[in-house]
């Protein structure tokens, strides 16, 4: 076989025979075909005043001919004298020139005032930042390429105001918590954000189970199935304004995750390579052996003991009082190293642009074992627009695999509990140590395995055609595709030898997830000048279907361990879960905007939904919003302000809903019931049939001020919010004799959210070739149960109190230890001799942050980039509690010694190994107190990343930047436990990553 090769003139010479032939074929179809004798080429180079520029489009004005420039600047079109030659470049002033001979060289102006007019993606439409009315926050790849994280979700991290974050846990593939200006719902659930992939929604539920994730929940979170890298950018919708077009999908706000696609010019290669290590960054800190045995001996005597009790082999000299291990660093210690890897190829004509990219991940785990996480993704666009412009068609495309293999345990809690004088993990032979039976030996859980498989593909196709000027046709056309399973062995080898265990006890856990929806969305979009101002109007309608596919077993007793991923082995097998959903949603959607003169701009939205999740007559629901910007700094009689540079005052007031409740809800539903009745399986009812079940409503009202000075050199931006959101989707109690505890209902609850935002720019130094910029963000919002209709009187009435956050927990309050007894006191607050959760947790303590930002400075300085980014959260949680004082668990240091006899003064009751129950029970209340509340402020060197561009003028198409990044360097912290942004303990913190690495582009 004979492989042709085509050089670029051969590949230039056929792209454009076809580019020729398209345009003849679209002159035929309009019927205007014009072939003049006198047409000639007309050629030459476009520059700026740094040198050529590629990628210029160059049109005949009037006409439907064009061209860009090659990679050296230059162009050649078909151009009659007199005809106006039309050069446009983004960044630059568009130029015109009338053709009166063959040559003609073209210099471009850079346009500051373009450069400068960023704009933002709104969802279904476009605008600029500085025209925008609504609230939206963004970040771009700029910021996300900088940090060495796997989820997306990570980058966001104290760097929009409004937007918190936290993560859930450190392994690899956990999740994220986000919540956009507080907590609307009463449901856990009801609270998620709507992401969208390029316009396609991306399921925000749990694609996991339970029963196979063990005690951590890997893979669930959306945003694991999206490769950072091909992010272009990220914009968070907050206010009515921003997301009422959305209607009950926008009522927890909205993200928007924008693709990387291709730029016209010369076809560009780039690969990146990095390597990454990770460790927990913080430990807390422990008793030492010495310590230990010192409390360990002081419960003995508190406790009235004469000697040690033999089961105490921690003390009872069965195990070595002089042995000594860290058991954090021994167990969750390691180093995980992470390798990241990134291709991409982009390029195109001014018709016709595409980019292709591919990057794979694998990361390890900093506990003892073989565990590996990988991730793969393939990222493909390609765009092409008809040479008369009214035609064009786009299309996106994800795919991402990944493979979690991790142990099914995370030993971060017993390495915060085990004695320090525990023995050792492996005998003299390398065998797992139980030293004599005595010993539980924390390794052998790891032997417990968790596997998850998860492919997912997002696409999307966009079609538009414009009829004429300003009149546009669009349909979306968009699919996701979810696909996860996960695998949960826990053989018998997790026990301890003693208890005479075989494969008969082993067991198996299986859940398959299948989620697949499509959506289709035309619209019409028309834009007109009306006076001074200009009028523009989308209406559109959603089409969307989603089906969700569970299969959740398990197998019990094999023969041998060697079978244990076998289910069809196992001596019995259960199927726990085996379903279908199917969600329908349709909704109609329409825009209206007029913007006179740049001064006065009026938006207005509208939603219409509809969700099979609600019955009958309650199906469908109205959304909308009014938003509306005064731009004071165009007025005639600021025009000539020094200082001033920008100023809009905008304002937005409107209704969103949720329908986030899960399917079926109103249903009378029935399940099986797993057991064999006489040889069949029965159903028993798991639902009351509620046909008043209704969409929940949040009403949002908005006003906010922008302000920039000294050219914008120094931006503000300040935000006051009020949210309300009412009709709360909640159980209604119903008396036991039922046989159902609650009835889904929408019950008159109200939840407001109120608060503050406020960001600063600065442009700080610029001065011949070196910069610094800073940009400071700050949010603090404040969460209020309004309403509650029976509250009192509902198994709510110890959660919730009127007048008071969501995120509250009631609590007792402590008096201090008695010096009496010895024991930790609490108040009777309603005087009846006794404690108890209902009458006496008196103490609210709003868990929620106070306020919570960051602070990003950047220098650079010719080639060099340094980016420091701090975050801080003002805020409370528990203290670690790993148990009570005195019993078989280490503490944290300062809590080794207790009240000893009548008369003293201590901060810590009496200690006892677990043989005093007031001690034990007064412990129970201590751990549901104030007094277990602590400052968990932090202030933490979230990521710094310094880069350096090699100035490689020898070789001019090629680029080389060197970078060094890092995540969770520091954090400064009262905090006692191991890390304060972390909210369970017990469980891995995020880790602390340096990475580094080269990209190359060519």
């Amino acid at each position: 076989m004979k492989i042709i090769s085509l050089d670029k003139g051969c590949f230039a010479f056929i792209l454009g025979l076809l580019l020729w032939c398209s345009h003849m074929h679209a002159n035929y179809l309009s019927h205007d075909i014009t072939i003049s004798y006198w047409q000639s080429a007309v050629s030459g180079t476009v520059s700026d005043a740094a040198g050529t520029l590629p990628g210029v489009t160059v049109f005949v004005k009037g006409k439907s001919i064009s061209t860009i420039t090659d990679e050296k600047g230059q162009y050649s079109i078909n151009a009659a004298i007199g005809d106006t030659l039309v050069f446009s470049f983004i960044g630059y002033k568009e130029i015109e020139y009338v053709v009166n001979g063959t040559t003609l060289n073209v210099e471009l102006a850079e346009d500051s005032a373009e450069l400068q007019e960023v704009v933002i993606n709104a969802g279904y439409y476009s605008v600029k930042e500085k025209e925008s009315t609504g609230s939206i926050a963004r970040i771009t790849a700029e910021e996300i390429r900088d940090q060495p994280v796997a989820n997306v979700l990570g980058t966001m991290q104290g760097r929009m105001a409004g937007v918190d974050i936290t993560q859930d846990n450190g392994m690899p593939g956990g999740g994220f918590q986000l919540r956009i200006r507080g907590t609307n719902s009463l449901r856990a659930d009801g609270n998620e954000p709507l992401y969208l992939i390029d316009g396609v929604p991306f399921s925000s539920e749990s694609i996991g189970a339970p029963n196979t994730s063990g005690v951590f929940i890997t893979m669930t979170n959306p945003l694991n199935s999206i490769n950072p890298a091909d992010i272009a950018s990220i914009e968070v919708l907050k206010d009515a304004d921003a997301t009422a077009i959305y209607g009950s999908r926008g009522a927890n706000g909205v993200v928007l995750i924008t693709t990387k696609k291709g730029k016209a010019g010369k076809t560009t290669f780039s690969t990146e390579a990095s390597t990454a290590f990770a460790k927990v960054g913080r430990f807390a800190e422990l008793l030492n052996t010495q310590q230990y045995i010192a409390m360990r001996e002081q419960a003995v005597a508190s406790d009235g003991l004469t000697e040690i009790p033999e089961w105490a082999t921690d003390i009872n000299g069965t195990w070595d009082r002089n042995r000594y291990t860290d058991w954090q660093k021994e167990l969750v210690g390691g180093t995980a190293r992470i390798t990241d890897l990134r291709a991409s190829m982009s390029g195109g004509s001014a018709g016709t642009q595409f980019l292709l990219s591919g990057n794979y991940r694998t990361e390890t785990t900093v506990m003892p074992g073989d565990f590996q996480y990988d991730k793969g993704a393939v990222h493909f666009t390609a765009k092409h627009r008809s040479q008369d412009e009214k035609f064009s068609i786009s299309f996106s495309g994800n795919y991402v695999f990944q493979k979690n293999n991790q142990a099914a345990t995370d030993l971060s809690g017993v390495a915060l509990t085990l004695a320090p004088n525990a023995p050792a993990l492996y005998d003299g032979q390398g065998n797992l140590n139980w030293e004599n039976g005595t010993f539980e030996n924390p390794l052998a859980a790891l032997n417990s395995k968790f596997l998850a498989r998860t492919n997912s593909l997002t696409a999307n196709t966009v079609l538009s055609y414009k009829l004429f000027s300003g009149l546009q046709l669009k349909s979306s056309f968009g699919y996701n595709e979810i696909l996860n399973e996960e695998r949960r062995t826990t053989p018998s080898t997790v026990f301890n030898p003693a208890y005479g265990l075989d494969s008969s006890v082993s067991g198996l856990n299986i859940s398959q997830t299948a989620l697949r929806s499509w959506i289709i969305e035309p619209q019409v979009d028309y834009n007109m000048r009306i006076g001074k101002g200009t009028l523009t109007a989308l209406v559109g309608t959603s089409f969307q279907s989603q089906r969700t596919n569970r299969l959740f077993e398990s197998g019990n007793g094999f023969s041998s361990n060697s079978l244990i991923n076998d289910l069809a082995s196992a001596a019995s097998i259960s199927v726990l879960r085996s379903d279908e959903t199917i969600y329908k949603y349709q909704a109609v959607f329409a825009r209206l905007n007029y913007n006179f003169d740049s001064r006065y701009i009026v938006n207005i939205t509208g939603r219409r939904d509809g969700s099979s999740r609600f019955g009958p007559g309650r199906q469908f629901a109205n959304f909308g919003a009014l938003g509306a910007a005064w731009l004071f700094s165009n007025e005639s009689w600021l025009k000539d302000n020094t200082i001033l540079s920008f100023g809009k005052l905008r304002g937005s007031y409107g209704i969103t809903g949720n329908d986030q409740i899960g399917d079926y809800q109103f249903l009378d539903t029935y399940t099986s019931t797993g057991v064999a009745y006489q040889g069949t399986n029965g159903l028993e009812p798991s639902r009351l049939y509620n046909p008043a079940f209704g969409w929940e409503t949040n009403r949002k009202l908005e006003l906010g001020l922008e302000t920039g000075f000294f050219k914008d050199r120094i931006f503000m931006t300040a935000s006051f919010y009020t949210n309300r959101s009412s009709d709360q989707l909640v159980g209604i109690p119903l008396p036991g004799t039922t046989g159902f505890t609650t009835l889904n209902a929408n019950l008159g609850a109200t939840v407001e959210n109120r608060g503050v935002e406020f960001t600063l720019r600065t442009e700080n130094l610029k001065y011949d070739g070196l910069s610094w910029t800073t940009t400071f963000n700050i949010s603090a919002n404040r969460n209020k149960l309004l309403s509650f209709p029976g509250l009192v009187a509902s198994p709510y009435a110890n959660t919730y109190v009127i007048g008071e956050s969501v995120n509250i927990r009631k609590l007792y309050h402590y008096t201090g230890v008695d010096p009496q007894s010895g024991i930790y006191t609490f108040e009777d607050v309603n005087g009846d001799g006794t404690l108890s959760s209902l009458g006496d947790r008196s103490r609210i303590v709003d868990f929620a942050p106070k306020y919570f930002g960051g602070l990003l400075n950047q220098f650079t300085w010719k080639g060099l980039q340094l980016d420091v980014f701090l975050q801080f959260v003002k805020q409370e949680r528990f203290e670690f509690n790993a148990g009570a004082p005195g019993t078989w668990v280490n503490q944290l240091r300062g809590n080794q010694t207790g009240w000893q006899q009548l008369g003293d003064v201590s901060s810590q009751q009496i200690l006892t190994l677990g043989y005093n129950g007031a001690a034990m029970e007064a412990y129970d209340r201590y751990t549901s107190s104030d007094a277990a509340v602590v400052d968990a402020s932090y202030l933490k060197l979230k990521n710094v990343s310094l880069s350096y561009d090699l100035p490689l003028n020898d070789v001019k198409p090629l680029k080389c930047l060197i970078f060094v990044q890092g995540q969770n360097l520091l954090t400064f912290t009262k905090y006692k436990g191991s890390d304060p942004e972390f909210k369970f303990a017990g469980q891995l913190p995020p880790l602390r990553t340096i990475s580094s690495g080269v990209r190359l582009t060519f």
